[in-house]
């Protein structure tokens, strides 16, 4: 089985699991929880992550949802499955209203854009379960949402212009244009 990091683990420290596959956002991440009092376990696959769920099933995870071994979902199952009180966050950077209602639907209490950083996350992780979300101070623009929408179609086709404009019912050298600027504010 594969070899998982684990660091300053002890009992009287609240457990959480990280399964990040981005090594330098990963390790700070842990850095971060750490200093803030849990005993973190970080690994980097979908394997690993059920792998140390099903032999110690965290308090508290933060699960990627796009992994390079598959999808991040499966580990908040499992973990639903195995400590059913687990307090389980998703980040992506793919998000959509379909996959945000899977992971809840899973188990998992929250779900977070990337990039969020530790005081985001952590806030996600303790937050009230019975409290409602505040609105975003700065909502993003209607062109950035479009234009973060084109660019995860984009990335799902593989970069390839011609699928994503099908796709997006859109004239390629339209699409192509709107790729080659810069992301509005």
């Amino acid at each position: 089985m594969p070899k998982i990091k684990s660091e300053d683990v002890s009992t009287d420290k609240r457990s959480l699991l990280i399964v990040e596959d981005d090594g330098p956002f990963r390790e700070r991440l842990q850095r971060a929880m750490q200093q803030r009092g849990f005993a973190v376990t970080a690994v980097a696959t979908v394997k690993e992550g059920v792998f140390s769920v099903l032999s110690t099933p965290p308090d508290f995870a933060v699960v990627d949802m796009r992994l390079d071994d598959g999808n991040g979902l499966d580990v908040i199952e499992a973990l639903a499955q195995a400590h059913p009180e687990a307090r389980a966050i998703v980040l992506t950077g793919y998000g959509n209203l379909a996959t945000a209602v899977s992971a809840v639907k899973l188990g998992a209490i929250d779900y977070l854009a990337k990039p969020a950083d530790a005081d985001e996350i952590y806030a996600a992780l303790m937050a009230d379960p019975q409290a409602k979300a505040l609105p975003p101070e700065n909502p993003m623009s209607a062109d950035r949402v479009r234009w973060e929408h084109i660019q995860r179609v984009f990335v799902l086709c593989d970069r390839n212009v011609s699928e994503t404009a099908r796709r997006l019912n859109m004239h390629r050298r339209t699409l192509q244009r709107i790729l080659a600027k810069r992301a509005p504010r």
